[in-house]
């Protein structure tokens, strides 16, 4: 009969037959490897692999949760824009004013001495009471030409400023008469002494633009222009012929002057997709009646031409902007 003796701690078995060597053993069953402990959960070290996948997806979280918050977020604090202040709108007449300005000043700016009676009693009826005598220019001569208006500076409903231009003693100089006008702008007087300021000074003129030309167009339009301003300085039934059907083209009135020659023509290349309309500009010397063959009048025509078929036709015709270059 075989009996258990525990040889130490790894379970060896001592058979009693002699001779027999015990054999060492170690069965997988844990009933045979005497009473073992299950590892609890979370025992050793794998909590903290679910700690660290808990802390890096909460890391993912926070990442995505700025990405898409914070970019709406930003848009929602902005500072909310301020609507742009409403602009007063004046009610000042100004075309009444401009037109009662330029009729007082033809009187201020002109004095004869022989007869200040009569420039006083003048100028009364454009000043308050009793202000007309501030106005004298006693023993003086003054001569005005040219009085134009040039803008209305409206200050509100009742007052504004009113430029004007003229040639006072063969010199340009402007002109600022202060106006009023009563509530409803039925009635206007000079409120305050004018002021005479300088004329606007001359502008420097810039290069005109290099424009890249079209030599074709140049020469089928050099026949065809020639013909319009022939007939521009004659009659509509002349007219009609070269001018694009219903275009708003009206001739020059009978007699005010002939033609004479077309300097130069300037047709611009075409503009992509539209080949068939050119904006050119010409030069014409006109002929003035009765001044011989010397008296030529040179200007400078701004015309929209279209081309229908093989032949070009007048849209518009105006006066050339920067047409020294």
């Amino acid at each position: 009969m075989a009996r258990r003796s525990a040889a130490g701690r790894g379970g060896v078995l001592e058979a009693d037959t002699p001779g027999v060597e015990a054999e060492e053993t170690f069965d997988a069953e844990p009933a045979q490897r005497g009473r073992s402990r299950r590892p609890k959960a979370g025992a050793g070290g794998r909590w903290w692999v679910w700690v660290g996948r808990a802390v890096l997806w909460a890391f993912i979280l926070v990442v995505l949760f700025n990405g898409i918050w914070m970019p709406f977020r930003a848009g929602f604090n902005q500072p909310a824009q301020e609507a742009p202040p409403e602009t007063a709108t004046v009610n000042f007449p100004e075309t009444a004013a401009a037109s009662f300005a330029a009729q007082f000043a033809a009187i201020y700016l002109n004095a004869d001495p022989e007869e200040p009676a009569q420039r006083a009693e003048e100028l009364a009826a454009f000043v308050p009471e009793g202000r007309a005598a501030t106005f004298n220019l006693t023993g003086a001569t003054l001569s005005a030409t040219g009085i134009e208006v040039v803008g209305v500076d409206a200050l509100d409903d009742n007052n504004a400023v009113v430029r004007l231009t003229a040639s006072v003693g063969g010199e340009p100089v402007s002109l600022d008469v202060p106006v009023y006008a009563s509530d409803n702008g039925s009635a206007l007087v000079v409120s305050g002494r004018p002021a005479l300021l300088a004329a606007p000074d001359k502008a420097e003129l810039p290069a005109a633009p290099t424009v890249e030309t079209d030599p074709q167009a140049e020469g089928e339009l050099q026949p065809r222009l020639e013909g319009f301003f022939d007939a521009y300085a004659q009659s509509p039934q002349f007219l009609d012929p070269f001018i694009e059907p219903g275009a708003p083209v009206v001739p020059l009135p009978t007699g005010t002057v002939e033609f004479g020659s077309l300097g130069e023509i300037t047709v611009p290349v075409a503009s992509s997709g539209n080949e068939d309309v050119r904006v050119v500009q010409a030069t014409v010397a006109w002929q003035v009646p009765g001044g011989g063959n010397n008296a030529e009048l040179t200007q400078s025509y701004r015309l929209t031409v279209v081309k229908d078929g093989e032949s070009w036709y007048v849209r518009d015709i105006q006066g050339a902007p920067n047409s020294f270059g």
